[in-house]
């Protein structure tokens, strides 16, 4: 199936390896060391090496592939888990988008500030218009929280906290997990 039959139908595209594993250690060489909020960074696109990863050739054509051409990096959240810091993120669907401004508009809201950025609860019209391009930079296991994605759940709108539960119980996350990767020297 291709890319964006996978997306369609189940609202996901598991894509391994699109970057060589020397390109990812070279961008974490650089030591991400923005303002961290626990396990992370919320606006990590004014990190250099961030903004070069979002801004990549590989990504760019993903996003052009499934949004048309006018797709563009809007924002990036950086990961950094470990059993010393982890951010916990309980299953929920990404409603929330940072804008530039706060102007009541019908169907936008609750809103609410993060570091300093407003955010506002989307409606399903523009949440279709936003695609997430997770990269992990190390193997995702069991143990240290991957990813994980219900099938099939993107096309029946926003649904509350209580209907996401709900689906939780009913179908089964897909595995995420990227087979092992190499790093330099190993």
């Amino acid at each position: 199936m291709s890319r964006i039959g996978a997306i369609e139908e189940n609202g996901f595209a598991v894509l391994h390896r699109l970057f060589p594993s020397e390109y990812l250690d070279c961008v974490l060489e650089h030591r991400l060391s923005p303002r961290r909020s626990r396990a992370g960074v919320r606006h990590a696109l004014g990190v250099a090496p961030v903004e070069e990863l979002a801004r990549h050739q590989v990504p760019m054509e993903l996003a052009v592939e499934v949004l048309g051409a006018d797709g563009f990096p809007y924002r990036a959240t950086l990961f950094d888990k470990s059993p010393q810091a982890n951010w916990l993120v309980v299953g929920h669907q990404d409603t929330a988008l940072p804008l530039q401004s706060r102007r009541e508009t019908p169907g936008w809201g609750p809103w609410s500030t993060k570091e300093e950025i407003d955010y506002a609860h989307a409606p399903a019209a523009a949440l279709c218009q936003v695609l997430a391009l997770p990269v992990s930079f190390d193997n995702s296991t069991v143990e240290n929280g991957p990813l994980g994605v219900l099938p099939q759940t993107h096309t029946p709108g926003v649904p509350g906290d209580d209907a996401i539960h709900e689906l939780s119980t009913r179908i089964s996350p897909v595995d995420l997990r990227e087979p092992q990767r190499r790093r330099c020297g190993d």
